[in-house]
């Protein structure tokens, strides 16, 4: 069954190459929806998967790539949009 969890995440995410390692973990997991930069410096995430997709997404989003400074992650149940790619936004 498809999920759809909207993440929030704080720290030092924007610079690192968060976005574009998200979409490649996204791409990987089988994960859709989309990635973007936010004005207040977090990042936020639109994500659709199975559970077993979205639970290991979610685990990487709380760590990240290697330069990411994760303080924490936010995450709240959405509507299935049933998107078709993974993508980044501006």
């Amino acid at each position: 069954m498809q999920k759809r969890l909207k993440i929030r995440v704080y720290g030092r995410v924007q610079g690192v190459s968060f976005r574009h390692a998200t979409r490649t973990i996204a791409r990987y997991t089988g994960v859709k929806g989309y990635v973007k930069n936010m004005h207040d410096g977090s990042v936020y995430i639109e994500a659709e998967a199975d559970s077993a997709a979205l639970g290991e997404f979610v685990l990487w989003c709380r760590k990240g790539p290697g330069y990411a400074g994760v303080d924490r992650i936010e995450t709240e149940e959405m509507p299935v949009k049933n998107d078709s790619a993974f993508d980044i936004r501006f």
